[in-house]
């Protein structure tokens, strides 16, 4: 029985989808620094506040301005709330930090948001698995659980190792 190959695999190489213009955001605790980036070299870089009323402003912009797709560093917590805002809208890559590490030395947020924006217009960010909506609805409600029934344990052993029957007097 023979299988037929398509010719990407055959060949061992896969091609790209070019993108002409994306955007890179570096984001943090209480701002994020975008850069869109435009293959012929064109750069713009807005900084936004993480309220909802500045995301939006955000994303607005990035459409505005005709970006394909977006590259964000999973920065701790900090990247859910544009996740939020941008998911189901335009194309979103979530980076894994420690994969797209800008080179040593002097790095600002601007030059960090044009590195991302670099690697994503070259197709060199590979994606972070994002699970489904619902799923991470699923996950944050296992995870509160667990935390739950993890201090009710520790409560019920402080009450039980804190009496000693061999205190106790008969009245």
């Amino acid at each position: 029985m023979r299988i037929k190959l398509s010719a990407h695999i055959r060949t061992g190489t896969i091609m790209e989808l070019q993108r002409n213009k994306v955007c890179g955001i570096d984001v943090h605790k209480r701002f994020l620094i975008a850069t869109i980036l435009c293959r012929d070299g064109k750069k713009d870089t807005q900084r936004f506040s993480v309220t909802l009323e500045d995301l939006l402003k955000f994303r607005d912009w990035v459409i505005e301005n005709g970006c394909e797709q977006v590259a964000i560093e999973s920065t701790g917590i900090y990247w859910h709330p544009v996740h939020s805002v941008l998911e189901g809208k335009i194309d979103l890559i979530v980076a894994n930090s420690y994969k797209i590490k800008h080179t040593p030395g002097r790095k600002t947020d601007v030059s960090d948001s044009e590195w991302i924006a670099e690697l994503c217009l070259n197709g060199m960010i590979e994606p972070s698995r994002i699970f489904p909506k619902d799923d991470r609805e699923l996950r944050r409600l296992t995870r509160a659980r667990e935390g739950y029934v993890k201090q009710m344990t520790q409560e019920k052993n402080k009450i039980h190792h804190g009496v000693n029957p061999s205190e106790w007097t008969k009245s």
